[in-house]
Order: structure tokens, then C-alpha cells, then sequence
């Protein structure tokens, strides 16, 4: 009996490692030659593919390696930059408040003494140098008519010197020439004694807005009052 022939043409699998022409099978006995090209081939993607995965497994461990050695990586800083600290600031209208408490609190003290500036008469009356005498009278006389006025009864100390400073110089801001400064009797203060119009005397004196100051007409308020002649504003 013959063995029947067949040819059998079989394309292994192309790769870029192994490209072979392909395999002509004439006999069965070819298949085993068929199976080895087949095999080799398989073994050939197996070892690519381990390959690859060993590769990227070792990168990874690699990196992880790193990781762990180095620790938390920041970058280093340019000694040529230099960082200055923000500082913060207030909100404008709370460092209006202060700017504006400091500015009063510095412009008039309780322990200036006025005594050697008031002139010596039954009112003591004040003018700075350089203002005549005939200011004064004029002041007395009532021939500057007052403009305003600030009613300091009933305050605190601290709260007065804030409110007087604050009167003197808005009005002398506003051009404000002549003002009256209520400051009382005293009546209701312990043991009668004027406490405040003598601390009004001394703030007074101390603001640089003030030219000349009388007491009262009574009229004006008398020995409770003074009227106060402000420089002329420049603006």
C-alpha cells in the first residue's frame, strides 16, 4: 500500500526576533518538524514576554527603592531669591481707629504745666507769643463770633482730652476761627473743685491749632466756658 502524499504549507508565527520562511510539509512524517518550528516559536514569545516582565518589575522595585531612601523630596531653595515675611496688616477701619487714638494720645498730656503760660489775671486768659494783647480783649469782648462748640460735661477724663483734641482739629481743618469749649463748674465733681477746666487749660496750650483762649462771657457760660481763637487753616 503507498503513502499518500499531502504537502501541507504552514506559516509560523512572525516575530520580530524570528521571521522564517514557511515550513512545507510533503509527508506526515514532516509534522514533527512542524511541531519543533511551532514549539520554538512559542518558547521564543515566552522568554520576550518574561523578559519584559522582569524589566518593569525591576523598574518599579527600583523606584521604590529610591522612594524609601530618599525620603520626602523638596526642592532646594535659591540662595539668590530672598523670601520676606508677609506681614499682616490691619483692616483699614480698625487701623484708622488706632492711628487716630495714638495720634491724640501723644498730642496733649495731663502732665504738661500750664501755670507759667496763662497770663495773671482774674480769668486766666492765654495768648502765645507774638499774639498782642488786644487778641485777648477782642476774645473778652465777643467781636469774633463763635462758630462751634463742644460740650465736654459728663466725660471721663481720658474721654474728654480724646474729644477736645479731635474738636480742634476738625474745626481748624474746616477754617473754623473762633469755637467755645464747655468744660463746667465743677459743682458736681467731689468736694466742688473744677477738676476738668484745668485739665481743658493744659490740653489747650498744648494744641498747636490754639492762638488764644478767654474765659466766657457769661452770657457764654461764664467761668464754665472758655472761648478759643484758632490760626487760620491753610487750606
Amino acid at each position: 500500500m503507498k503513502t499518500k502524499r499531502v504537502q501541507i504549507t504552514v506559516a509560523p508565527v512572525a516575530t520580530a526576533a524570528n521571521k522564517r520562511a514557511p515550513v512545507k510539509v510533503k509527508a506526515l512524517n514532516d509534522l514533527k518538524i512542524v511541531k519543533r518550528a511551532i514549539a520554538e516559536q512559542a518558547r521564543q514569545q515566552a522568554q520576550q514576554i518574561s523578559a519584559k516582565t522582569r524589566s518593569v518589575k525591576q523598574a518599579a522595585t527600583d523606584r521604590d527603592l529610591f522612594i524609601k531612601a530618599a525620603g520626602a523630596v523638596q526642592p532646594i531653595p535659591d540662595k539668590r531669591l530672598v523670601l520676606h515675611k508677609k506681614e499682616q496688616t490691619m483692616p483699614l477701619a480698625m487701623q484708622y481707629q488706632r492711628d487716630e487714638k495714638a495720634v491724640l494720645k501723644e498730642a496733649i498730656s495731663d502732665e504738661f504745666d500750664v501755670a507759667t503760660l496763662l497770663d495773671t489775671d482774674e480769668h486766666l486768659s492765654f495768648r502765645r507769643p507774638g499774639i498782642g494783647t488786644d487778641v485777648t480783649r477782642k476774645l473778652r469782648r465777643g467781636d469774633w463770633s463763635i462758630q462751634r462748640q463742644i460740650d465736654l460735661h459728663g466725660l471721663r477724663r481720658d474721654d474728654a482730652r480724646e474729644a477736645l483734641s479731635h474738636f480742634i482739629r476738625e474745626a481748624h481743618k474746616h477754617g473754623i476761627r473762633c469755637v467755645r469749649v464747655v468744660h463746667g463748674k465743677g459743682l458736681g465733681s467731689p468736694g466742688k473743685a473744677p477738676v476738668l477746666k484745668s485739665r481743658v487749660h493744659g490740653w489747650l496750650v498744648q494744641k498747636n491749632e490754639v492762638l488764644a483762649f478767654v474765659q466766657a462771657k457769661p452770657a457764654d457760660g461764664g467761668a464754665g466756658a472758655l472761648v478759643v481763637l484758632l490760626m487760620a487753616s491753610r487750606a
